[in-house]
């Protein structure tokens, strides 16, 4: 097929044909022309245009441009706990002419980013409410990391470090993750009172703040299973199931985070699920037979405040702490911290911090846990 197309797309073999008198008769039918004329049509083809089809152009993304300035941070979550010190490593491998590095906080919430310091290697600025307590680490004259100081709840998420350049701009991301606690929380009224907004100052009130999705889902991981919906950080409403059941969506479905998607912050109700962390200072319990007035004017006595609930967790999840006695705490509730699960402290068969409720506040049954600063 080659052969045959190529005399009439080629002149140079027609032009060599004619050049060539002298040959001997039944020569163009010979084997030996074919076979030149193959040879030709090979040659011609090495020779085509890099428009054929045998040049492919590579498929597929391309590949990400590498770090020209900042390196690549070995690994890009930092764990930490409330009230510690955090750095989030940020170093250049050269310093460019006129740069500037600027640190960020991704704020999802709002899909922006608030700037949080910006230096240009001898001067700096800090920026917003984390101006106070942060730094740059800068232990040599690469090193631009940035040093959180007394971490707070709030703190938690993803940060950036930009290296502004001119037109060579380039940047890391780094988490910063706290270790703490997930709990349900619902107020005295009853189950799904909370819009969005209502839940997160409930949570703040009650020293902690709105999970995140991230923070639920570990929780779920690690044992959280409750059958109530609850609002998270982002605006979305979840419950974690472990065991599936008939008042949680049925037996047929798998375990897992069960999730109702984006609500109306401002009309839809639901409960909270918070999230705490480790405890700047500690939890202990007064026994007695206190009201809830008196329980806390025996803290005040003590010097110390009655509860939160936030705190009693964080005593029980990082201090042990494992009493089988009910008390009360800020918030009207009456509740008791089990690491040790034993049956003559309820029955269950699961550490945690069981409640009873919220009984009447004139009620004198219980004693009251209290809570000290450090």
């Amino acid at each position: 097929m080659i052969a045959a197309h190529v005399p009439a797309a080629s002149p140079g073999l027609s032009c060599c044909v004619a050049l060539t008198p002298s040959l001997p008769p039944g020569f163009l039918q010979s084997p030996a022309l074919k076979m030149h004329r193959v040879l030709f049509a090979s040659l011609w083809l090495l020779a085509a245009s890099p428009t054929s089809s045998i040049f492919q152009k590579p498929t597929g993304s391309p590949a990400t441009p590498r770090l020209q300035y900042l390196l690549e941070p070995l690994h890009t979550a930092v764990h930490t706990q409330r009230g510690a010190t955090a750095t989030l490593p940020c170093v250049l491998r050269a310093l460019p002419r006129n740069y500037r590095v600027k640190w960020s906080k991704v704020e999802p919430a709002n899909y922006g980013e608030s700037v949080i310091i910006i230096t240009n290697g001898l001067y700096h600025k800090n920026y917003g409410p984390l101006s106070p307590r942060v730094r740059l680490r800068h232990s040599h004259r690469y090193d631009a990391s940035l040093t959180i100081t007394n971490v707070a709840l709030e703190d938690e998420g993803r940060y950036r470090c930009q290296l502004v350049n001119g037109l060579e701009d380039e940047s890391v991301s780094l988490t910063l993750h706290l270790e703490g606690v997930v709990f349900p929380y619902q107020p005295s009224n009853g189950r799904y009172r909370f819009n969005y907004h209502e839940a997160k100052r409930a949570c703040e009130q009650q020293d902690a703040r709105l999970a995140t999705y991230q923070q639920l889902y570990k929780a779920w991981m690690e044992g959280l299973d409750w059958c109530n919906a609850g609002w998270v950080l982002d605006g979305t409403v979840h419950y974690p199931i472990i065991n599936s059941r008939e008042p949680c969506g049925g037996r047929l479905l798998l375990p897992g985070i069960r999730s109702y998607g984006a609500k109306d912050k401002q009309r839809d109700r639901f409960d909270a699920f918070c999230f705490t962390s480790a405890l700047q200072g500690e939890v202990y319990f007064i026994r007695g037979h206190l009201s809830f007035k008196e329980a806390g004017q025996a803290c005040r006595n003590h010097g110390a405040t009655i509860a939160k609930v936030g705190q009693l967790y964080s005593a029980w999840k990082f201090l042990g702490l494992d009493r089988c006695d009910g008390g009360w705490l800020a918030d009207g509730s009456v509740r008791y911290p089990i690491t040790t699960p034993r049956q003559r402290c309820g029955g269950l068969p699961e550490p945690g911090v069981h409640s009873f409720g919220f009984p009447r506040k004139e009620l004198r049954t219980y004693g009251t846990y209290c809570f000290v600063g450090t």
